[in-house]
């Protein structure tokens, strides 16, 4: 099957719901059925960030594969980075189901997972046992248990455990599902969280929620890089309801994601570029769907962008589309190379 075919297929995913859609497609994904894209052959795509090497600069959020059961089939698809995860030190169930709704009018969904994942010891197991070389950069996104957890402890100790696996670690203080995460991004909780940290093999990013007011945000961002943060995603889920939402679920509790996202986490994508000028990557990802959003990303400031919703609603053939078009808009613009564009707009 070819991606495609599968994304001709994606439509009928939802005619049922959503989480068992998403769990149907995570198993035929590690089964092989989604096919693989050609290798990408846009040279100007290729980048190095974080000192990592990129074929291309389009990457996967972390929520999709939680787990790590299909990493080398989604790498195939093309994506020049994947970010499985989040992972916490223990096993957790997550929330009551139903806890993912579509909002198809809007392109968006909300979410209310709560950190449900295998825990750290099934996720090591499957990094162990991937094939390596890998294809493509492979980062691990970090959480902490809704019960019984001591940030200072754990977000060390699973970078310790995680990081001789992977290429880049992702510090999660921004999921709204786990009651008081979204506190250690005050600078004072986040700065005690990376100085517990190791020393770096691999670098760390921070993932930052998109609803920060600037008086928050730059502080968050002057410790992170004070502490020797490689970079920061912006951002994830938001609390927030546009007005212009027309979606039945609507009114459902959990994060959003999506369309609905875009403006607003370009936005903050845009200031936090103009404030740490160089000093941090930024990973731009909130309602990326097409070429052109991708690129307002890396204009705003991106390095890399991610995908999630998009990649959810239009399946594996997008990922080829999106890389097509961003080296078009390269060209017409006449940047050689997708760093040249980084921040262009700023």
């Amino acid at each position: 099957m070819t991606p495609a075919i599968a994304s001709a297929l994606t439509p009928l995913m939802r005619l049922i719901d959503a989480e068992t859609a998403h769990g149907w497609a995570l198993h035929a994904l590690s089964a092989g059925l989604a096919g693989r894209s050609a290798p990408d052959a846009h040279g100007s795509l290729a980048c190095e960030v974080m000192g990592l090497r990129f074929d291309n600069p389009l990457g996967l959020a972390a929520g999709f594969d939680k787990n790590a059961v299909a990493v080398r089939p989604l790498m195939r698809l093309g994506f020049g980075f994947l970010e499985a995860g989040s992972v916490t030190p223990r096993p957790q169930a997550g929330n009551p189901r139903p806890r993912i709704f579509r909002l198809e009018e809007d392109q968006g969904v909300i979410n209310r997972l709560g950190f449900n994942n295998a825990g750290l010891d099934a996720f090591l197991a499957r990094l162990r046992a991937l094939p390596r070389p890998l294809q493509a950069p492979l980062g691990a996104n970090v959480g902490v248990n809704k019960e019984g957890a001591l940030p200072e402890r754990d977000y060390p100790a699973l970078y310790t455990a995680i990081a001789p696996l992977v290429d880049y670690i992702t510090v999660n203080v921004s999921s709204p599902n786990t009651p008081g995460l979204r506190d250690l991004q005050g600078e004072a909780l986040l700065d005690g969280i990376l100085a517990a940290m190791p020393a770096r093999s691999v670098p760390v990013l921070v993932k930052i929620a998109p609803d920060l007011s600037e008086s928050a945000l730059f502080p968050l961002l002057d410790v992170c890089a004070g502490r020797g943060v490689a970079g920061v995603i912006i951002s994830n889920t938001t609390l927030g309801r546009p007005d212009s939402l027309r979606g039945a679920a609507k009114g459902e509790a959990g994060g959003l994601s999506g369309q609905p996202l875009f403006e607003k986490s370009t936005a903050m994508l845009r200031a936090a570029h103009r404030h740490t000028r160089g000093r941090l990557a930024l990973v731009g990802v909130g309602g990326v769907a097409s070429a052109e959003q991708a690129y307002a990303k890396i204009r705003a400031g991106a390095s890399l962008v991610q995908l999630y919703s998009g990649f959810a609603y239009a399946g594996p053939a997008l990922v080829p589309r999106i890389l097509d078009g961003l080296a078009g808009l390269l060209a017409r613009d006449g940047f050689a190379r997708i760093s040249d564009a980084v921040g262009a707009d700023t």
